[in-house]
């Protein structure tokens, strides 16, 4: 059960109303409270785009989880709740709306019928938005919206610049083969028959005279030359790997950025 004291930790931790599943329905907007008995009965729940849209589910059967507020009640459901306007206080036939759409009650009672006649006697008055201003005895209130607290936050935007990483481009190393031309000169040598002819000497006579005086001779040489032999092998000359290298660059960015400024009406702000 959600009481009073729950409210105040509710709104200022930004939590979210999630549904019985655990599944998001949007972030906490507004607490509402009962005007004769104080206690909290509807939240507001910021849906849509950017959370532009608010939706009433009531608090009865919800319970706190953290800071989250966990209601009996799916997603589409509450997206499909009447819309009423967030402006500070739910009127009786507003409530009836609601409580119609939800089946409070069993479906078969409205919030008229649970604030007179049988059940209480009494007409109620109506449900307001819960306000700090109410019950922290500050000073001046928000005339432009729900009030908030004694002070006014200003705000101001601020660039947050950093890198990412992408990959821009792809490199591979890939071998093929061509083929080329080689001229290279290689030396040879060949034999050939060159005649000698030699006087008869006192030296050489036995041998010229070993022989038949006349007879027929024939003598034979064999000649020899070298040729060219080609032979082809592979042989590794170098080895290719890719690397990295990272470089620095700079970057200028240039962005606008928001601030608020704050400005007096009606004091005089001439420091003394």
């Amino acid at each position: 059960m959600i009481t009073k004291e729950n409210i105040e930790g509710l709104l200022s931790n930004s939590g979210d109303v999630l549904s019985q599943d655990g599944n998001k329905i949007g972030s906490i907007g507004q607490i509402y409270v009962d005007d004769d008995t104080a206690q909290p009965n509807w939240v507001t729940v910021k849906t849509g785009l950017f959370g532009t849209s608010e939706s009433f589910v009531p608090l009865e059967g919800a319970r706190i989880e953290g800071n989250d507020i966990v209601v009996p009640y799916e997603k589409d459901l509450v997206k499909d709740a009447p819309k009423v306007d967030v402006d500070g206080h739910l009127e009786p036939a507003e409530e009836d709306r609601l409580y119609t759409h939800y089946e409070l009650g069993g479906g078969g009672r409205t919030y008229t019928d649970a604030t007179t006649g049988a059940d209480t006697g009494t007409a109620g008055t109506g449900t307001g938005r819960f306000d700090k201003e109410d019950t922290s005895g500050s000073v001046g209130h928000d005339t432009s919206g729900p009030t908030t607290d004694d002070a006014m936050t200003r705000s101001e935007e601020r660039l947050n610049v950093g890198t990412e990483k992408q990959a821009t481009g792809r490199a591979r190393l890939r071998k093929y083969v061509t083929t080329e031309n080689v001229t290279q000169t290689v030396p040879v040598r060949r034999e050939e028959v060159r005649i000698e002819r030699e006087p008869i000497t006192d030296a050489n006579r036995g041998d010229a005279q070993a022989g038949p005086d006349i007879s027929e001779e024939e003598h034979e040489v064999i000649l020899h030359e070298e040729r060219p032999v080609v032979e082809k092998e592979s042989v590794p000359v170098e080895r290719v790997r890719l690397d990295k290298e990272t470089v620095t660059d700079e970057v200028t960015v240039d962005e606008e950025v928001r601030k608020e400024r704050i400005d007096t009406d009606g004091i005089d702000d001439t420091r003394r």
